[in-house]
């Protein structure tokens, strides 16, 4: 009887012996930091991403949408994966999604919209495997696998408008479910991102730094500058920052600063340019006009979309883009100042011709600023939900580095 007992114990020892170690070690490993490519479409100017998604994992095309509240994918057309699985009405991931309805199925819906249109529609919400490259912050690493990651299934008319082949949006706005929230909640690092555009190639990181861009060693974390984020009720999922005041080459420009508090200063990532409210845009173009003027910067025609535009014959290139007036976003004191030189103000329409990037908003603006990502661009944007607050570089430029730079051979 002890004999076949120590058979037993000595065969079970066996087995567990056999069993492959790598799936315990993909579920144990805990990544710092994670690491997004994304880049630019030359037809719509929107921003995009490859998301690893199902199983078996299928490469995803989606549009980048700071303000959006979750990830969203057609469902519509040749969704196939053994590992979704409907979010049933009552449990705790829909409440986590913040669903206030139920579909006939027992599935909770929530409402996705196409931020680029406004287009909003119903739709089911599960979870899936998303699969995403880790970092250290200066290369990418191993992937790792968030397994029950909540998705919401949108029909296929509402990728209208979106770059050609994409298959839905990344949200990365203030919820509980969006890309930023749900990779630090499953991977249990800090809950933050940050965000660095271009007009090719661009990143975003999920958690704390090293941003580290080539050609140097530095940590571009170390030289940020902080101002609060705030939310605006409804709008909650979206980023506002507070302007105080705007100057155009350090001169204050004259306007009623009681507008810049209407709805706030939102960072937009599916608005191509930025839009003023009507009296800011006219306030604003009018002290740049002026200023270059002053440089012997000759206007001419408009050119749609943009109202202002300049012939570049007596306009320098510099390190930091067209050498024009700089216009600056005074923050919550004099010291904490956004400015946008030449590189982020300035739009190449043609050969002969360059238009001030912003665009006329109308009277009537739900927003008084929506910085648009033309200003985005070769910006490092450090997005802390914990403490509510935005770190900004200013343009990389200066530190002869673009958000471009990042290295993207594996280390892994």
């Amino acid at each position: 009887m002890a004999a076949s007992l120590q058979l037993v114990i000595f065969s079970s020892l066996l087995v567990l012996c056999l069993v492959p170690l790598t799936p315990l070690a993909q579920q144990s490993f805990r990544p710092k930091a994670l690491l997004l490519p994304v880049s630019k479409d030359a037809s719509t100017l929107q921003y995009t991403a490859i998301v690893n998604q199902r199983t078996p994992l299928v490469p995803l095309k989606v549009v980048i949408d700071l303000g959006g509240q979750h990830l969203w994918v057609d469902c519509e057309r040749n969704f196939a994966s053994s590992t979704f699985r409907p979010i049933r009405c009552g449990s705790a991931q829909c409440s986590l999604a913040a669903s206030t309805a139920c579909s006939g199925s027992n599935t909770c819906v929530v409402f996705p919209q196409n931020g680029v249109t406004g287009t909003t529609t119903v739709g089911d919400i599960g979870q899936d495997v998303v699969a995403i490259e880790s970092t250290d912050g200066s290369n990418p690493g191993r992937v790792a696998t968030a397994p029950g990651f909540i998705i919401t299934c949108a029909p296929t008319f509402l990728l209208e408008s979106l770059a050609s082949g994409a298959m839905g949006m990344a949200g990365l706005g203030r919820t509980r479910v969006s890309l930023p929230a749900q990779f630090s909640a499953t991977f249990s690092f800090h809950r933050k991102f940050a965000l660095c555009l271009s007009s090719g190639n661009g990143v975003v990181f999920f958690g704390n730094g090293p941003y580290i861009f080539l050609p140097g060693t530095e940590d571009l974390s170390k030289s940020l500058t902080f101002t609060p984020l705030f939310s605006a009720g409804d709008r909650s999922s979206e980023y506002f920052i507070g302007v105080k005041s705007i100057k155009v080459n350090e001169k204050v420009v004259p306007l009623n600063t009681t507008l810049l508090s209407i709805g706030g200063t939102k960072i937009s990532t599916v608005k191509p340019f930025t839009v003023l409210q009507s009296s800011i845009f006219e306030a604003v173009t009018t002290a740049f006009v002026r200023e270059a003027a002053a440089m012997n910067i000759k206007r001419v025609a408009p050119a749609a979309p943009f109202d202002v535009c300049f012939s570049s014959e007596n306009i320098v290139g510099t390190r930091l883009g067209a050498a024009v007036p700089t216009i600056s976003l005074v923050l919550q004191n004099e010291k904490v100042v956004w400015n946008m030189v030449g590189s982020n103000s300035m739009v190449e329409v043609s050969r002969d011709v360059m238009c001030l990037g912003f665009v006329n908003g109308g009277l009537e603006t739900e927003t008084s600023i929506v910085i648009g990502g033309h200003q985005l661009e070769n910006n490092l944007l450090q997005f802390d939900l914990a403490t509510s607050r935005l770190g900004f570089s200013s343009t990389l430029l200066g530190r002869q580095t673009t958000c471009a730079n990042f290295n993207f051979t594996s280390n892994a």
